[in-house]
């Protein structure tokens, strides 16, 4: 039961020490996810009312299922954009309910997920790895900022790319609202004073408070700052979203895409958070297995389809979020908020949650990370760099997809063309090391010693023999021996049989014995198979490399 519920397993050993970090993180959460939720309700087309509906079932079985203690799951831009996309034109078409069709889609997606849990397809997130992690961020982080922009400035924003975005902005900056734009910028002075003096404090949920009093103080609503405004009561009913097969099967489709982003985000977010915090890892498959489940809660709750929020997980981690207590904590304030509290956030100033969004979102961004990477290995920073550019030039989905494309490319061109190296002795240092990393390093006349540094297979069988007869093309005294160190050989396919094959026979054709030292069991039984090791023979085949090295110094001797 544990590994099926972290999250209650985190509960039931949860420090005391935790608790005002996480309720001061709830709190501010909520605070910031009212508004939010009811924006993607509309953006999805299903009204705002079914925004905060559907962020009730993700916040308690997330908070059970989720291996994540500080992601926070629910209604997301991008599912919201792509719910809107895939069920328009189905009702448009099909004449269908446009909100039951949104929470089928949503159940489709929860059910893709669990399909994906049982086939343990989780290894999939492996290939996204920490330059990619590093390069997201960014890639939302910028999305984030340039997003709260028509909402902390008052200037009117049609587009809704982000080149397109971001020339509206600063072609229609004279018309900035002054009021907004004032009161925007002193909540990230706010927050940034608080944050540099008091890292403590719940900069954030003081922030929204103190923009509320100054909106009632002040008028700012009959200033024409925009608020949050009334919001509707009531509770979802538990239903079961049906249509017709043809129309499920159609959007099948949509529900695939939805499941690949929305996951992707989820996994990349919080292995994002887990390394910046240091602890538990991400497991993967438990995430596949929470998102299926929230979503499908979602669906029978008449919500669209979820996904994970980099900005509400970025703001209670700013505040101090520890556990997914800060999600229950979230809920609570949100069902109280949908039942008695309706006319306390009517006066949060919308520009007020975009700064805090803003600040959120400079905490995404690592620059000294970026600097690490590029210090380190210039391919890393490249690989970040792609990612950040890929998630704005195209979309999180196919930015991701070209990170993941090029790790991949990078990874297969470092195994086709790996590090070799030919062994030879040292002045005054034990062992065989690799010539070229030591100066006066010299090789035993007559015998090579070659290390090739990766699994031999058809990618790099031609590079392999290439450099392997180039080493004893390099050598000045006559080759006798040509001894293969196959330590970092893990294993072979058969084009590389057989083209170990043809390296015996040439080998041969110059009087140059072939022999292999180091060879582990598996790959043993492939060259057995092979028959390579028949041709070689049992006099030419040794466990360790001053083995080798006897052999030919006593096979060597004149008689």
């Amino acid at each position: 039961m544990a590994t099926v519920l972290p999250g209650l397993n985190r509960l039931r050993h949860y420090p005391a020490a935790w608790l005002r970090g996480d309720v001061v993180a709830g709190i501010t959460v909520a605070a910031y996810l009212i508004p939010q939720c009811m924006a993607y309700g509309e953006l999805a087309g299903v009204g705002a009312i079914v925004g905060l509906w559907a962020i009730l079932p993700p916040m308690v079985l997330y908070a059970l299922l989720g291996s994540s203690p500080q992601l926070s799951v629910g209604p997301e831009s991008s599912t919201a954009v792509m719910t809107a996309a895939a069920v328009a034109p189905m009702v448009a078409t099909y004449g269908s309910d446009y909100q039951v069709t949104a929470a089928l889609l949503a159940c489709l997606v929860g059910l893709l997920c669990l399909v994906g849990y049982i086939a343990r397809l989780g290894f999939l997130a492996d290939l996204l790895s920490k330059p990619i992690l590093i390069g997201y961020m960014a890639g939302v982080a910028v999305l984030m900022v340039v997003g709260q922009l028509g909402k902390v400035s008052g200037v009117p924003i049609q587009s809704d790319s982000i080149g397109g975005a971001v020339y509206d902005f600063l072609s229609h900056l004279s018309q900035a609202h002054l009021p907004t734009l004032t009161l925007s910028a002193f909540v990230l002075l706010f927050l940034f004073t608080v944050q540099s003096r008091f890292p403590t404090a719940p900069g954030p949920l003081l922030a929204v408070l103190l923009s509320a009093v100054a909106g009632w103080l002040f008028n700012l609503e009959q200033q024409g700052v925009a608020v949050v405004g009334e919001i509707a009561a009531g509770l979802p009913a538990l239903q079961l979203p049906l249509l017709p097969t043809e129309q499920v099967m159609h959007l099948l489709a949509a529900a695939v895409g939805v499941a690949i982003v929305g996951y992707s985000d989820n996994v990349l977010t919080a292995r994002t958070f887990a390394t910046r915090n240091r602890y538990q890892p991400i497991d993967a498959n438990q995430e596949l297995l929470a998102l299926g489940i929230a979503s499908l809660g979602t669906g029978l709750m008449q919500g669209f389809p979820i996904s994970s929020s980099a900005s509400r997980a970025a703001i209670g981690d700013a505040v101090g979020s520890k556990s997914q207590v800060f999600s229950l904590v979230a809920f609570g304030v949100v069902l109280g908020v949908l039942l008695f509290l309706r006319p306390v956030l009517a006066l949060f100033p919308t520009a007020a949650l975009g700064a805090i969004v803003i600040y959120a979102a400079t905490k995404l961004i690592d620059i000294p990370e970026f600097q690490r990477l590029r210090g380190f290995r210039q391919g890393d920073f490249v690989l970040a760099v792609a990612t950040t550019v890929g998630v704005l030039a195209t979309d999180m989905l196919v930015g991701v997809a070209i990170a993941v494309g090029l790790s991949v490319i990078e990874l297969f061109a470092r195994v086709a063309r790996p590090h070799d190296a030919v062994m030879g002795k040292v002045p005054d240092l034990a062992g065989l090391h690799d010539i070229k990393d030591w100066p006066g390093a010299t090789t035993i006349p007559g015998l090579v010693i070659y290390r090739y540094d990766a699994p031999l297979f058809f990618a790099n069988v031609t590079d392999f023999k290439r450099r392997a007869l180039e080493a004893i093309d390099a050598e000045t005294a006559p080759v006798e021996w040509f001894v293969l160190n196959a330590e970092a050989i893990a294993e072979i396919d058969i084009t590389a049989a057989d083209m170990l094959m043809e390296l015996y026979d040439e080998l041969a054709a110059r009087q140059i014995i072939f022999a292999l030292a180091r060879v582990k069991q598996d790959l043993y039984a492939q060259l057995r198979l092979s028959g390579l090791l028949s041709r070689i023979g049992p006099d030419h085949i040794f466990f360790t490399l001053p083995s080798a090295i006897q052999g030919f110094q006593q096979r060597s001797r004149p008689k």
